[in-house]
């Protein structure tokens, strides 16, 4: 399929993501209170916070710190199907272990999930180490946006007039983004951190002004449908740009649905995806940027470090379609134009993740 490449795709990146606000980090400077008392204040809002995959996390790090053991561990685990009600169990099962077991519990936290701990109001030695930041001090939470000045924005979009992209005012624009995300498989690995991706991608989305539309645990046909439907969004005519972004298990060709197995696969083709949003079935989104984001593997070769994306099978690849053109009756236009994809893994190589989120999407957030 057309992509872009030499001078087109430069002036892409500069005319798109010049004008796109970057994320500066911050780190928490609040002096760090260890005490099962300061747990107990913060016990509710843990409850009311933890996300199931830093709860499974954090078991896991008790156990093996040997805060409680594997009987109390299973009485968590099963005394509750809510997440609410396991994080309640955890929580009160570690306060009465002394200070010691809730500093550990505490550590844990911030090493696990940094907005979290903010949330909560923790800050440790333990985590600016893991992150080995710098900064300046800042009150701003992680993963504050800062935005191009306004008089920087209108210099650069008159002075590139003709080169760039144009990007609508504020007030004048409807900026749609989709986020496809599948956790739980029927016969594949669940995939552990996903929560984190979504939360993350969502956050800098939306301070992006993009209105975020979130799907998870999609079958390849199901998936198909919700794209048809997005791309058909008359919303899309009053916007300068969107956003796609997967997040599954995948193969070299697509990415994978809830039900796939090497018997019966449930792939999704990345084709389909760019055939779905090219100019002759999505006019609403014609000359401005779509930009996809792939967090999946794309084949079995692995390394030597976290969770894999992959799954064991591989499909077959579909033949290449011939290039295309369409006619307008002025100008021929390429039928796939103004795409920018951005994979998690090369070709024939898997993705990366841990229990605090994809590699990828983590790396993403931080230094768009």
């Amino acid at each position: 399929m057309p992509c872009l490449t030499g001078r087109a795709c430069l002036l892409f990146a500069v005319s798109f993501f010049f004008f796109f606000p970057y994320l500066i980090r911050r780190e928490l400077r609040q002096p760090w209170l260890v005490s099962d008392k300061r747990l107990k204040e913060k016990r509710k809002l843990f409850v009311d916070s933890v996300s199931e995959d830093t709860l499974h996390s954090l078991l896991d790090d008790v156990l093996h710190e040997k805060v409680l053991n594997q009987e109390e561990i299973e009485k968590v685990k099963k005394g509750n199907i809510a997440v609410t009600g396991k994080a309640r169990d955890l929580i009160d099962s570690v306060i009465p272990k002394g200070s010691r077991a809730c500093q550990v519990f505490i550590d844990h936290i911030c090493q696990r999930d940094s907005t979290l701990a903010y949330k909560l109001g923790f800050s440790s030695e333990t985590l600016a180490k893991t992150h080995a930041r710098t900064d300046v001090p800042s009150a701003e939470p992680p993963g504050t946006l800062k935005l191009c000045p306004r008089e920087n924005f209108l210099k650069l979009r008159r002075t590139a007039a003709g080169k760039i992209y144009p990007i609508r005012e504020k007030g004048d624009r409807t900026r749609m983004a989709l986020i496809i995300c599948n956790t739980e498989f029927d016969h594949l690995p669940r995939r552990n951190g996903s929560t984190h991706d979504i939360k993350g991608m969502k956050g800098v989305l939306e301070a992006l002004d993009y209105r975020v539309d979130v799907k998870e645990n999609l079958t390849a046909k199901a998936t198909e449908k919700v794209l048809r439907t997005f791309a058909s969004w008359p919303e899309h005519r009053n916007s300068d740009s969107t956003f796609l972004v997967f997040m599954s298990h995948g193969v070299l060709d697509g990415f994978c649905g809830v039900e796939h197995q090497d018997e019966k696969p449930d792939v999704l083709p990345y084709d389909t995806v760019f055939q779905i949003f090219n100019n002759c079935n999505c006019s609403h989104l014609k000359d401005k940027p779509k930009v996809i984001i792939i967090q999946a593997c794309r084949g079995a070769n692995s390394g030597e470090a976290w969770v894999s994306d992959s799954q064991a099978g591989s499909v077959k690849s579909p033949s290449q379609s011939p290039l295309n053109l369409t006619h307008d009756g002025v100008n021929k236009t390429h039928v796939e134009k103004d795409f920018v994809a951005f994979y998690s893994s090369t070709p024939h190589n898997v993705s990366w993740r841990s229990p605090k989120g994809s590699f990828f999407i983590t790396k993403l957030i931080d230094y768009v």
